[in-house]
Formats: structure tokens, C-alpha cells, sequence
């Protein structure tokens, strides 16, 4: 036989061992789709029904492959797993993360299953021995059923309707954990710092003190929103998500909306580096109009009039004071 490191090539395995490979594969799944059942059955219970009945499905397939390795080769199963084949596929370690986004928990249960599928296709292309082949097809068809099964569970648990309801749940956790906290983050970086930076700029007419101040700025800002973001809220009761996501996402979004106007800075030219300035806070006030229309659905006139304007009024206060 020949060797990988510690891993055995797939082709070197008897057929003994693939089936028992394939036994331990079952079991894995069975375990990721319980492991989805439960982390979705609060919030989204028809998906999590759906889970459970795959589980199901792959215990029945594991006990499929159980008798049959006891009718070819007898009681003892040989222990063989995934991490134990040189070339074998891996499942990726997707599904250890903690509030995995509902859309992303299902392509990844269809990626399973495709995943399988082709591996034992393509393992059956490659056998020399007859028996060989017609087993890895044998698994190849199980893992093409296993997608029919899934189908066929949503259809059972999930219907129109429940489907629209989790789909809208998954938005707005999104919007509630990352959205809204990222939102506030870049309104605070990028209107509060207008009146330091351009008061400085409009001060001393010196870009590295400017910069100096912007950079000050921002980050002691985003250092501020980001605690303050995770410490307001658990999220326990509101619902709001992790405070750790979302005290991220603000602190990073100020950081980036008081960098933009600051890094202009950077060019030795005064009034290049403030027009370039002034540029990039007309970009970032209309982003924060475009996020508020697409994710918070506010009307668009009504975030154009209270963004655009507040920014002009911070911008000119800050004028104003730096050439006093």
C-alpha cells in the first residue's frame, strides 16, 4: 500500500474500507444537519423540521450501509473517516460558526450533498474492479436521492408562505445585527469628524496637521461607537444579534467614514487634498442615503434632505470656526 503522510490513498482502499468511509460520511451528516436543526428550530422551525428529517434520511442510509458491509464482510466495521484519505472531500468547517445566516446554512447543505455526489461519481469512474464501481455507484445514487429527499422535505414542511416568513426573519436579523449598528457607525464617522478635520484644515492650511487630526479623530471615534454599540444592548431581548458583530460593525464603519475625509490629507497640496476632501464626503454622505433606502426602507427624499443637510451644517460649522 502506498502512503500520504499518515493518509491512505483513495484508490489503495478495499472495498471494505470505502464502505465503511462511507458509513463514517453518514454519520458526519447526520450530525451537521442535527447541528443545523437546532440552531435554527427557535427562529425558523419549518427550516429546522426539514434538517431533522435529513438527519433521518442519513441515518436510514447509514443503516443501508451498516447491513450491507455485515452481509459482505462481517461485524466489525473498519475505522476509516474523511480525514483519514489522501484526496477524499473534506466537509469545510462552515458549519461549526456560530448564527450562520439562513440562506447560507441551506447552500451549504446542497453543496453537501452535490459534493458527495460527484466525489463517488468520479470515484466510480476511476475503479478497476467491477464490484468496486458498482458499489461507489450505488453511493453516488444514494447521494443524488439524498437532494430529491430534501426537495421533497421542503416541500412537506416549508411551504410558500413559511418560506417568505424565514426568509424576511433572516433580513431583518441581518439589517437589526449588522446593518443598523454599521449605518450609525459610518453617519457618526463621517458627519461628526467634518467639523474637526475641516476646522483644522481651514486653521492651519496644513495638510499633516489636518491628517494628524482626522486620523486622531476617526479612530478615537470608532473606538467610542464600537463599545458603546456593544455594551448598549445583549441583544438578548431585543433580538438584535451578537453585541461583539455588532459592536464591530459600528466601530469599523466610523473608522472608515471619518478615514475617508482625512486621508485626502496625506497630499502635500492644501487645496488638492481639500477638494479631494470635499469629494469624498459628497460619496459617503449619498452612500449612507443609498444604504438608508435599501436596507432601512426609508424614503429617499427624506434621507437625501437629513443627511445632505446635516453634513452641510457640520461642514460649515467646521468652517466657519477654522477660518475665525
Amino acid at each position: 500500500m502506498l502512503y500520504m503522510g499518515n493518509r491512505r490513498r483513495f484508490r489503495d482502499l478495499t472495498e471494505q474500507e470505502v464502505l465503511a468511509l462511507a458509513i463514517s460520511s453518514e454519520e458526519d451528516d447526520a450530525r451537521i444537519y442535527r447541528s443545523f436543526a437546532e440552531r435554527l428550530r427557535t427562529e425558523f422551525p419549518d427550516t429546522a423540521a426539514i434538517f431533522d428529517g435529513m438527519a433521518q434520511e442519513e441515518d436510514g442510509h447509514r443503516r443501508a450501509l451498516i447491513e450491507l458491509h455485515r452481509q459482505r464482510f462481517g461485524e466489525v466495521i473498519p475505522l476509516i473517516r474523511r480525514e483519514h484519505v489522501a484526496g477524499y472531500y473534506a466537509r469545510r468547517p462552515v458549519w461549526l460558526t456560530e448564527n450562520l445566516s439562513l440562506d447560507r446554512i441551506r447552500n451549504e447543505a446542497s453543496h453537501m450533498e452535490r459534493e458527495a455526489e460527484r466525489f463517488y461519481l468520479m470515484a466510480a469512474q476511476n475503479a478497476q474492479d467491477a464490484a468496486t464501481r458498482k458499489l461507489l455507484g450505488d453511493l453516488a445514487a444514494m447521494e443524488a436521492h439524498h437532494e430529491d429527499v430534501a426537495q421533497r422535505l421542503e416541500q412537506e414542511h416549508l411551504g410558500e408562505t413559511a418560506r417568505e416568513e424565514e426568509d424576511d426573519r433572516a433580513k431583518r436579523q441581518f439589517v437589526l445585527t449588522w446593518v443598523q449598528p454599521g449605518l450609525a457607525g459610518l453617519m457618526d464617522g463621517s458627519v461628526s469628524t467634518l467639523a474637526p478635520i475641516f476646522a483644522t484644515a481651514f486653521a492651519t492650511h496644513d495638510p499633516w496637521t489636518t491628517f494628524l487630526v482626522g486620523l486622531a479623530a476617526s479612530v478615537g471615534a470608532g473606538i467610542s461607537m464600537g463599545f458603546t454599540e456593544a455594551a448598549s444592548d445583549d441583544g438578548e431581548l431585543s433580538g438584535r444579534g451578537s453585541p461583539t458583530k455588532r459592536g464591530i460593525a459600528s466601530g469599523v464603519m466610523t473608522t472608515v467614514g471619518g478615514l475617508g475625509h482625512a486621508l485626502p490629507y496625506l497630499i502635500p497640496h492644501f487645496w488638492t487634498a481639500t477638494t479631494i476632501a470635499l469629494t469624498v464626503v459628497f460619496i459617503e454622505l449619498w452612500a449612507i442615503v443609498w444604504i438608508q433606502n435599501k436596507f432601512m426602507e426609508t424614503p429617499f427624499l427624506r434621507a437625501t434632505f437629513q443627511v445632505v443637510l446635516g453634513g452641510a451644517l457640520v461642514f460649515a460649522a467646521g468652517a466657519l470656526i477654522g477660518s475665525g
